[in-house]
Order: structure tokens, then sequence, then C-alpha cells
């Protein structure tokens, strides 16, 4: 039994690895989002510099694992037996669900997650030592208060209401004032964001000018670098050895001296720097990138060694003092604070570097958020939701108050530094989500609010914080126009909930997986071990296939919104409108032949799924077509002016073929359901002989649509009229046939002797048969015309 226990505690050693990558993975979007939002330097840049302020977090930390050891249960009441129920529970569970939200690009917080896996653990063997009528060792019968410390877990909840609201105001009031003082033509490094006035100023040589945005930069800089410094010191290194008890005394009794010095000092040094034209502003980002990653590994990843080396702890104390009595040997040595070898320390630092560098899930997590704080238009992830509706609705109303309650003049003024329409920007880099300034308060806030909560002993978790600071930030730039707004705030609103969530799962499963291992004791433990290796290797699996199978019009849309040639985003438009029409003919046809089939063959549930599916497919179309739309903003307005009209053409037709195919299921569906009397075989013949052509002729344009395209590194697209002639030419052809079929089914249907429900469902399939024919015409026309 002792060597079982030595496996369980390797095997939570190796579940910490995967744990620290996991955990990477998703807390990534932490330090990163404001640095790769803003471009500030290549993505390499900016990863090494947030691996090398993680690898420092994990080898200055000092380990302190009160959490797993008794920040959540009262271990000198718990058998050696029961913490590792708990502790293998915990590890079991953690790794799953983390990886469930990273796979879903939602990010989460691992402090959360830790804290209510360790809550749900030992609550489960609370109520059995209470139920079996456990008692102190005065005798006196333990109760749920004496076994938990509800109040940490008390205080992670509050936390969690504190820093979303705050965190959301606070970040959108900041970035409301720092607008109205640079606007979107602010002065940096010598240059100005706007084309005209940097012409202006280069030909009437105005030297006050550059200095008086030198000074105000240089200002603005050395508040956010003093900023990130105190967050640094009182977050980032507060686990560190020299943070002796006594220099955190003199901290704590210089603030004010310290933050007015940094600020003096700073300003000077970043408004001499910004007279020399540096680039202070990405200092101050990759500063704040730097810092806030130190501070993540050196507080927030510790969770996640705490767990294995609190059971290797446990194990060493039960070899010694144990005796061989698992359940019997009182695990009183956890009340203590623990000091792991630095060794230890520095391999967690290891892996962390090692997995932020390679991990493709933590760039699918940072896109979440960067995608929905992007200054511009973009790709929407999320569709929109009831409660986003409502949300912006109200918001609207509000904003006509607030506004005729404000003077026009300072209406006026307000709406002027917020003024982009006539700004040529010649500093910001192609593709970027936002300005250095927005990355910066982002930053700053999130590190203030952070070491805020520090101070006050309020466990504030720094995803919320830094995710809901970028999202009040973005709102309060006007970066959430009429047309996006709902698709942002659904976006929020599922990622908040995901977080809540994450509280409620991680207890839930927690709970059940430690009774189960309880009472199954080392066969359930070995089956949920095994269980977690099979689920992370099919998560694994399942993430890698999807990767592969991505749509490549997904990849055409990021290469277009990155791409700074004009004729080259032109030809990419144009293959992405290819890809997407082919795609949404292939659906058409493969849907179509799916539901006549299961309308023969009386299937119910095909029919069924054909109409969820068609649903589906209309809400990828208004997504491609509002992404082509936002490809047509960034293409010559000329050449967009003269093809749009064709555009409209071709969206409209296979948007007109996803509803006639919605017509087509929703009654062939409702006929089965009903079980109504099937179509004679007189009629099904020549329907099915039609629907092989219109499939086929489908077919053959989605292949027609993609045959060509881009062979190597080939930029151009260009299809043969010919060939789009000649399908034209086919559908009109099959069309004139259905006709003829449509005639005799109308006059068959004057006889008595056939079925109402039946004829007028196969009336139903010709006319739409034939409006996919028309549409799939009107597509081709439209494809040719709009490439020209």
């Amino acid at each position: 039994m002792d060597t079982f226990f030595l496996g369980i505690v390797f095997f939570l050693v190796v579940l910490a690895l995967f744990d620290l990558v996991v955990g990477v993975s998703n807390d990534a979007v932490n330090f990163l989002t404001s640095a790769i939002g803003a471009k500030v330097a290549r993505y390499r840049t900016i990863v090494t510099v947030a691996a090398l302020g993680v690898f420092a977090g994990a080898a200055m930390s000092n380990g302190m694992m009160d959490v797993a050891r008794h920040g959540i249960m009262t271990p000198m009441y718990f058998s050696f037996y029961d913490v590792m129920c708990v502790f293998l529970a915990v590890m079991v569970t953690d790794v799953v669900l983390l990886d469930i939200f990273n796979t879903l690009g939602m990010p989460t917080s691992t402090t959360v997650s830790m804290v209510f896996e360790l809550l749900g653990g030992a609550f489960a063997i609370a109520l059995l030592k209470i139920i079996h009528g456990a008692t102190a060792p005065d005798g006196t019968l333990l109760t749920l208060g004496d076994l938990l410390n509800t109040e940490k877990a008390l205080s992670v909840i509050i936390g969690i209401f504190l820093s979303v609201a705050i965190a959301f105001v606070l970040g959108g009031l900041v970035q409301w004032v720092s607008r109205l003082i640079f606007t979107f033509t602010y002065r940096v490094n010598g240059h100005s964001t706007d084309a005209r006035v940097e012409q202006a100023v280069a030909q009437a040589g105005h030297v006050r000018v550059t200095l008086l945005s030198s000074v105000k930069i240089g200002v603005f800089a050395g508040i956010a670098v003093t900023s990130i410094i105190w967050f640094l010191l009182i977050n980032g290194l507060k686990g560190s050895a020299f943070m002796t008890p006594d220099v955190k005394a003199w901290i704590g009794d210089h603030t004010a001296l310290i933050l007015l010095t940094g600020v003096s000092v700073f300003s000077l040094l970043m408004t001499a720097l910004s007279a020399f034209r540096l680039p202070v502003l990405k200092c101050v980002v990759l500063l704040g990138t730097f810092a806030l990653a130190m501070a993540f590994a050196g507080n927030d990843l510790v969770n996640f060694v705490g767990v294995p080396l609190t059971g290797l702890e446990a194990y060493n104390d039960y070899m010694a003092n144990g005796g061989g009595q698992t359940d019997a040997h009182l695990m009183g040595s956890l009340m203590g604070t623990a000091q792991p070898p630095m060794v230890y320390l520095v391999l967690a630092g290891l892996v962390m570097v090692l997995s932020l560098v390679f991990s493709k899930k933590a760039k699918k997590v940072v896109q979440t958020s960067v995608d929905l704080s992007r200054r511009d238009e973009g790709d929407e992830m999320f569709g929109s939701s009831t409660l986003a509706r409502t949300l912006v609705r109200t918001a609207m109303k509000a904003a006509h108050v607030v506004s005729y309650c404000v003077p026009k003049r300072v209406g006026r003024w307000v709406d002027s530094r917020f003024a982009t329409d006539d700004v040529a920007v010649v500093s910001a880099v192609q593709g970027a989500a936002f300005d250095h300034i927005r990355a910066s308060v982002n930053l700053v806030v999130a590190g203030l609010l952070v070491a805020l909560g520090t101070s006050l002993k309020l466990p504030l978790s720094t995803t919320y914080v830094t995710f809901m600071v970028a999202m009040g930030a973005s709102l309060a730039d006007r970066a959430w126009s009429r047309e996006s707004a709902v698709f942002r705030i659904t976006g929020v609103l599922s990622v908040i909930g995901g977080w809540f969530i994450t509280a409620g799962a991680a207890f839930t499963m927690c709970y059940l997986v430690t009774n189960v291992m309880y009472f199954g004791n080392v066969m359930a433990m070995v089956i949920a071990a095994v269980l977690a290796v099979v689920i992370l290797v099919r998560s694994y699996l399942a993430y890698a296939k999807r990767k592969e199978e991505e749509r490549v019009d997904d990849v055409v849309f990021r290469q277009l919104l990155a791409e700074p040639d004009e004729q080259v985003r032109w030809q990419l438009l144009c293959r992405h409108l290819n890809l997407c029409t082919a795609r949404r003919l292939q659906f058409v046809a493969e849907t179509y032949r799916r539901t006549t089939d299961a309308l023969l063959h009386e299937e119910y549930r095909p029919l069924k799924h054909a109409v969820d599916d068609v649903d589906d497919e209309q809400k990828h179309q208004k997504r491609d077509r509002r992404r082509q739309l936002v490809g047509l903003r960034k293409v010559n307005p000329m050449l967009a002016m003269e093809r749009n009209t064709w555009f409209f053409l071709t969206t409209n037709s296979t948007g007109g073929m996803l509803y006639a195919m919605k017509r087509i299921a929703e009654p062939c569906r409702d006929h089965v359901f009903n079980n109504f009397t099937p179509i004679l075989p007189l009629y099904a013949m020549p329907l099915m002989e039609h629907r092989n052509s219109v499939a086929h002729l489908l077919e053959r344009a989605a292949i027609f649509l993609t045959s060509n395209d881009y062979a190597g590194n080939t930029i151009r697209f260009s299809p043969s009229p010919q060939i789009a002639t000649a399908l034209r030419e086919e559908a009109q052809n099959v069309q004139a046939s259905l006709s003829r079929f449509r005639d005799q089914v109308i006059a068959d249907i004057q006889h008595d002797g056939h079925n109402i429900e039946s004829m007028t469902l196969l009336l139903l399939l010709v006319q739409e048969s034939q409006q996919i024919l028309s549409s799939l015409r009107h597509t081709l026309r439209g494809v040719m015309r709009f490439q020209g």
C-alpha cells in the first residue's frame, strides 16, 4: 500500500506538469493581450519578454502553498488517506476542467478553479466525518466550521464580484480620460498619428509642439512606469527572499514618497526619451507585460505545484510517523507553512516558459480577448443574445438621456476628442487591434487593481481583472459600434458566465470524484487516473484534428485583415467569396440529397437534423457576409463601389438557396412526423432524377469555384467564363424540365384519387428546386462579374 501511495504522489507530479501547461495556456491572456493587440513588437519578442517574467516570478517565489495545505481544510483532523483522496481528485478535476476551457478558447481563473476544487473535495470528506461522528482530541464533535475554512471560499466569491465590476468601471473611466487628453491623433516619439499634422509640423518646424507632446507623453509614461513598478514590488516580488518584513514595513511607511519620487524621476526620463524619438510607449507596454507575467507566475501558478508538493510532504510525513495506518495518521504537519526547494520552483518555471512559447491554445485564448476589444471591425466570434440586445437598447436610451442633459458645446468637444473619420494613421502598426495608449491603460489599471487587492488581502483574480479592464477600456474608447456592440457584449457575457460556471463545476466535479475515490479505494483511484489521461489525450487529438480541419476561408480572412498590400487584399477577398460560396453550394447539395432520401424512406431524425443544420448554416452565412463587407472596406473604394452590386447579388442568391432549402426541409419533417401518406412511386422516380440533376449541378459549381484556387504562391484567381456559362445554361435546361414536371403535378392534383398532402408537398419540392437553380444561376453570374 505504501508503494501505491508513492505512485499516487508521482502521478500528482505528472498531472502537475499538465496543469502547468494548460494553466499557462489559459492565463496567457492575462499578460499577452495588451502587447499583442497593440502589436508593440513581434509575437516572438512579446512572448520572450513574458517568458522572462514567468521564469523570474517562479524562481523568486518562496512557494507559499497555504491554500493547498490549510487554506481550505483543517488538515489536523484529516487522515493521510483523506488528503490523498482530496489531492488526487483535485488534480484530475483541474486538468480536465482547464483543458475544456482552453479548447473552447475561453479564459477562466486558475485560482478560482483550484480553490473550489479543494473546497469540493474537502467538503466531501468533511461530510463523511460528520456523518460518522468524528471528534476532536478533547472529545467534542467536529462541525463543518472546524473541518473547513469557509472564510477563504467566501472571500474568493467576494473577490470575483468586486474584480468584475470595479475593473470594468475603472478601466473604462481611465481610458475615457486618457482619450480626452490624447485623442487618436496624439504625438509620440516626435511623430503624430495624423499624417496631415505630421506634414504640417515638418514643414513649419514647430519645436514647441514637439516639446509639448514629449512632455505629455513623458508624464503619462512616467505615471505608467511608476504604477507598474509599484505593482511589481507589491505583487510580483512580495514572496521573494529580499522582501523581508523590515523591507515590507519600510515600503508601507514610505508609500507616498516612493510614488512621488517615481513619478517625478520617470516622467523626466520618459520625456527626454520621447524628445529623442525613442519608443517610450512600447517600453511601457513591454514592461507591463513583464510585470504581470512575473506576478502571475510568482503567485497564481503556485497553485498548480502546491497540491502535488503538499501531497509529497504528506507522504514523507506518513512514511516517517504513520506506522502504516493510512486511516489513522492525521496530517497535523500540514498546518505549518512549506518552503519547497528552489529546484522545484525553477523546474516549474521552465515548464511554464516552454508551455508559453509552444502552446497553440494560448494563442486561441488571447485571440478571444483581442477580438472582443479591437478598435476596428473584424471577425466577431460570438453571435447575439437576447440579454446583449436588451443591454444595448438600454445603454442607447441612457446615452440619449445623458447627451440631452450635457451642454451641446461640451458634447461636441468630447466627440471631437474621439473623432477618427479623417485621421490617416501613420505610426500605428498595420493590423493592430488598438493603439499604445489603450494598451498602456490596460496594463497599468490591471496592475494597480491587483496590487490594491493584494495590499487589502482581497483574492482578486488576475484573469478577471485584466480581461474586464480591457473590456471596459474598449467600451470607453468607442471600439464597440452599433454594428458590433451586441456581438461584443455577448462575448463578454459568455466569458463571465464561464467564470462563474468554473466555480460551480469545479466544486461539483471534485466533490463527486472525491466520494468515488474514498469509497472505491485503490481501484477507483487507478480508474480516475487512467480516465484523466485518456481525456487529456483525446482532447489533445481532437484539438489537433480541429486545427487541421480549420476552414480555409477563416485563414484567408485573417490574412486579409493583416495584409498591407491593397491589390493582394482584393485577391484575398475574391478568394474568400469563392470559398464561402463553394462551401455553401456543397452544403445545399448534401442537405438536398439527405432531405429527399429521408422523406422517401420516412425517416424523421435525419429531417430534424437537416432543419437544424440549415439554421446553423444561415448563421454562418450572415457571419461570412459580414466578414466580406469588412473586406470591401479594406480595398480600393472605387473598385468596391463598382463591384458591390455583384457582391450583393452573389450573397443574396446563396442566402436564397438556404431559404429554399429550409422551405423544403421543414414541410418534409412535418410530413413524416405526422405520418402522412408518402409520395407515390409514380412521382418519386422523376423527383429523384431531377434531385440528382440539381445536386450534381451544385457540386460541379462548387468544384468550379475552387478548382483554380491559388496553386502554390499564385495569388490570382481567374475562373473560366465558358465553364460558368455552360453551368448556367445547364441549370436553365433542368429548370425547364422541372417546369414540365410541375405542370404534370398541378394537373394530377385535380384527380380525386391522389392524396392532397403528399401531392402538395411534391409540388413544393419541385417549385423550391426551381428556386435553387435560379439562385445558382444568379450566384454564378454574380461571382464572375464581381471578379471582373
